[in-house]
């Protein structure tokens, strides 16, 4: 069998010519079709509810009660030195 680097090059060159084909042909498809190719890999989402509570929930939740605390010690605080101001007032 007489197979020679001219050949073996021919051979070579026709693989990868194929290769840069096919890979373009599936840079188009994919372009095309990228919702329905997005479609496959996403993880569809959980009907049911873990049963543990998400962490960024509870931290939200936290931040919210540390919020209305602070808010009602403020106006504990306002309506206390709105005493003290009507009793000055009065004694002036």
């Amino acid at each position: 069998m007489d197979y020679t680097v001219h050949e073996a090059w021919n051979d070579a060159t026709n693989v990868y010519l194929m290769a840069g084909l096919l890979s373009v042909g599936l840079l188009l498809y994919a372009r095309r079709n990228k919702r329905q190719i997005m479609r496959i890999f996403t993880v569809p989402p959980a009907g049911n509810s873990s049963a543990e509570p998400n962490f960024y929930d509870n931290l939200q939740k936290v931040r919210l009660r540390q919020q209305l605390d602070m808010y009602s010690i403020a106006r504990k605080y306002e309506q206390e030195q709105g005493q003290l101001d009507s009793v000055q007032l009065t004694m002036e």
